[in-house]
């Protein structure tokens, strides 16, 4: 009788058993925080969505891997924060970032609201991974705790520069920006490359990056007589540019540096928007063997197209998780040294670090409008 009690009694204490292995696995589990500050309301909010989406679909990739790092499960979580594109926000979400003790993050999205917020995480220790801000000035603090998977504004506007004055062969190029750390310093950089180039500009105007008539500085440009306009911002702005420049009869190359190459651009600008060309950060996705599929998996997931963006935010969220691992800590200041040797091959390219923080070899492409599309012209490789 007693036997058979205990026999019966086997499965009973079988399950029990497991419930409690499984219990005491998940209370092992440790809970990584990984930050996301981008902008999701106002004018950029669309960008700091695909940057956050970009995140997310890494995170939930990594989740599914059941990871386990220092001996001990680990679940991944975004820490999703809205800077509005405003730089004194960009601090606040910053300190708020750091405050929740995150492992790393990946943003800002605007040069000039990661410009101060990279000061509030290098004070923390947290390490920093824009996807997406490309003002030069960004790694040259000499931080050691920031890093960037994109080409910067020196090199992405300044091929845009040579090309515009070396084969395009322009000669009289005129310059708008909209007066951001972000807008301003692709279009001084561009300036710097058509006159290194041999160029000549003939005019530079600005604007703000909530304008939405470009009445005046047009104006003034078609007294000059361009046969090049250049405009450093993002998209809308971009858009309603080109539109006004062909409705003022401005018969001028529309060209345009990072942040416009979406169907936003195309969206707006209607029938002008044939024949504008655009710089934007790396290689065609399509050229690359991962691209296509990524884009398939963005639109599965979130039911939308991805923009420039998502791509990068995506690579640079793996990079943070692998150095975590190479490094066998979550521990910032002992993945930190692991994410300064980082040798990826994301979606994106081959991503590794300068000695400051910036890629290694990155690239840029060249994009024209033809038949309502966008289609790669050229692509350029930094050494």
């Amino acid at each position: 009788m007693v036997a058979r009690f205990r026999t019966a009694c086997r499965p009973v204490w079988v399950a029990v058993s497991l419930l409690l292995a499984a219990g005491a696995a998940h209370a092992q589990q440790v809970e990584v925080k990984i930050g996301v500050a981008s902008p999701l309301t106002g004018g950029g909010a669309a960008y700091g969505k695909d940057i956050e989406n970009g995140v997310r679909m890494a995170v939930d990739e990594a989740n599914a891997t059941h990871p386990t790092i220092g001996g001990k499960a680990v679940k991944f979580v975004v820490d999703s924060q809205d800077d509005q594109s405003d730089p004194r926000v960009s601090v606040q979400v910053a300190q708020r970032l750091a405050d929740d003790h995150v492992a790393v993050v990946v943003g800002h999205f605007n040069s000039g609201t990661t410009l101060p917020a990279s000061q509030i995480y290098a004070k923390a220790g947290i390490p920093m991974i824009t996807p997406s801000a490309t003002n030069p000035a960004i790694t040259q603090a000499g931080f050691g705790t920031v890093y960037r998977v994109i080409a910067t504004d020196s090199q992405n506007a300044g091929n845009a520069g040579a090309y515009a004055a070396t084969v395009s062969k322009a000669k009289r190029i005129a310059i708008i920006d909209d007066r951001t750390a972000f807008g301003q310093g692709e279009a001084d950089e561009f300036a710097k490359a058509v006159k290194a180039n041999g160029g000549t500009i003939v005019d530079r105007e600005f604007t703000n990056d909530k304008a939405v008539d470009f009445s005046a500085q047009l104006t003034a440009i078609k007294g000059h007589n361009p046969d090049l306009v250049f405009f450093g911002g993002l998209d809308t702005q971009a858009a309603m540019l080109v539109k006004r420049m062909r409705q003022l009869g401005i018969k001028a190359q529309f060209l345009a540096g990072g942040g416009v190459k979406d169907a936003n651009f195309i969206k707006i600008a209607g029938d002008a928007a044939n024949g504008s060309a655009v710089w934007e950060y790396g290689q065609p996705l399509s050229a690359l063997p991962k691209g296509k599929d990524f884009e398939v998996k963005f639109k599965q997931k979130y039911g939308v197209d991805m923009l420039a963006y998502a791509p990068f935010a995506y690579d640079a969220a793996w990079v943070a998780i692998k150095a975590m691992q190479t490094a066998n800590s979550v521990n910032p200041a002992q993945f930190n040294a692991a994410l300064k040797s980082t040798d990826y091959q994301g979606i994106t390219g081959r991503i590794a670090f300068t000695q400051t923080g910036d890629l290694k070899s990155p690239s840029s492409t060249m994009y024209q409008v033809k038949d309502v599309a966008w289609v790669p012209v050229t692509t350029k490789t930094t050494d």
